[in-house]
């Protein structure tokens, strides 16, 4: 008889396009007991500063504490600049901050949700870097319901982070992109 040891509880940063809002939500209120949740809530940081500092504030108080990244894949998450951001500073590992695991959870509203295969110019371009491959830094799946599954998600998505080297070599959005939807971000 083998005893599995329990999956610890992660803290984890939800990076997400805001029209995803309600996902987000129902992400957090679902996986409430099984991982402390560590990313930035309405009102967390003022609006009214620079988006430098915006962004030191998310790396340095949010990202910074968490171990895993999850991206709530929607329609128009591969557009948004801050998504992008985000996701590059949390697979980067510097003196301050350590690297984050990473995954994507592909939304009931994305056009290649529950298909077997997807565009991959509809995922966040470093998000998609990173799931290419055999042995990749993260991996893609469809919403679920069910939070022992997401659990074991998050905490694959934990062991790989050192064991992994990820692509972080793309330029960072500095806008967010307008392209059309079917053709997805372009190079």
């Amino acid at each position: 008889m083998t005893l599995h040891s329990p999956i610890p509880k992660h803290k984890v940063f939800i990076s997400f396009h805001h029209e995803d809002q309600a996902y987000k939500d129902r992400f957090v209120k679902m996986m409430n007991h099984d991982f402390i949740d560590k990313s930035v809530k309405d009102g967390d940081i003022n609006d009214n500063i620079k988006t430098d500092t915006i962004r030191q504030k998310v790396r340095d108080e949010f990202i910074r504490d968490a171990s895993v990244t999850v991206v709530l894949i929607g329609k128009r998450t591969w557009q948004r600049k801050h998504v992008d951001w985000e996701i590059g500073s949390s697979i980067s590992k510097t003196k301050r901050n350590p690297r984050c695991g990473l995954l994507g959870i592909l939304l009931p509203t994305h056009w290649n949700y529950n298909e077997e295969t997807y565009n991959p110019r509809l995922i966040p371009p470093r998000l998609y870097d990173n799931c290419n491959g055999n042995n990749s830094y993260a991996s893609l799946y469809d919403w679920s319901s069910d939070p022992d599954k997401i659990r074991r998600w998050i905490h694959q998505a934990f062991q790989k982070r050192d064991a992994i080297p990820p692509v972080n070599s793309r330029l960072q959005y500095k806008n967010n992109r307008t392209n059309d939807p079917s053709k997805g971000w372009q190079n």
